[in-house]
């Protein structure tokens, strides 16, 4: 039986999507890998009778040589190799630290981190950062472009791709080509508007800034939020 001949609820591929990773077996995540059993044997029978054979240990798989794995009949180079990668893949992963993630703390360490793109262009761009309850940094994202001096942001863009980063606080910020950092009416009222978004979804606006190629204007350093 092949994949395709399973119930919905079976197969790997659409259980990850329908589920999350963390929802399937240790067999579904190696039939994944795998991407086909054999004339007898899904894919997931195929995983499973594979991790049965050293004891479900992970660890044990591991230490397996190409050889081992093309004894398995639908187990060809191909697939052996795809194995040993993804485990290689684990192993190196559990050999690194974790990188710590940037705080930001002040309006010159986030024109610092944006400057490389936006304090050149002769566009306007606008950009966010997603920050975490530390305000550590866990995602940027231009949102728009524009002309020469306009850059308009969907809100809700903005807020959808927040969620999605599980952000609890954001600062946004855009560029001024002609180097006039005076913020327009369209920027206070952009501003504010994302402001009292945020307040309804728990989302934190911390700042707003105005880039030119070497200077700044923070909206929270000049009490504009």
């Amino acid at each position: 039986m092949s994949i395709k001949l399973l119930a919905e609820d079976d197969r790997p591929r659409e259980k990850f999507l329908l589920k999350g990773k963390n929802s399937l077996s240790d067999a579904e995540l190696l039939a994944i890998i795998m991407g086909s059993g054999n004339r007898e044997d899904s894919a997931v029978e195929l995983a499973r009778k594979i991790l049965n054979s050293v004891g479900n240990n992970w660890h044990n798989l591991s230490v397996l040589q190409i050889s081992d794995l093309t004894k398995f009949k639908g187990v060809g180079e191909a697939k052996a190799i795809s194995i040993v990668a993804a485990l290689e893949i684990g192993r190196r992963r559990a050999a690194q630290e974790v990188p710590e993630k940037i705080q930001i703390t002040n309006s010159q360490e986030t024109y610092k981190i944006l400057a490389p793109f936006l304090a050149d262009l002769q566009t306007e761009e606008f950009w966010a950062i997603f920050l975490n309850q530390n305000n550590r940094i866990i995602g940027k994202s231009r949102l728009s472009s524009g002309g020469i001096n306009q850059s308009v942001v969907d809100i809700r863009i903005l807020f959808k791709t927040a969620l999605e980063h599980f952000a609890t606080g954001l600062v946004v910020a855009h560029n001024h080509p002609s180097g006039n950092l005076k913020p327009s009416q369209e920027d206070l009222k952009i501003t504010k508007q994302i402001a009292e978004a945020g307040k309804i979804l728990n989302i934190q606006l911390l700042d707003h800034l105005i880039l030119a190629q070497n200077s700044y204007l923070s909206f929270a350093d000049e009490n504009l939020l």
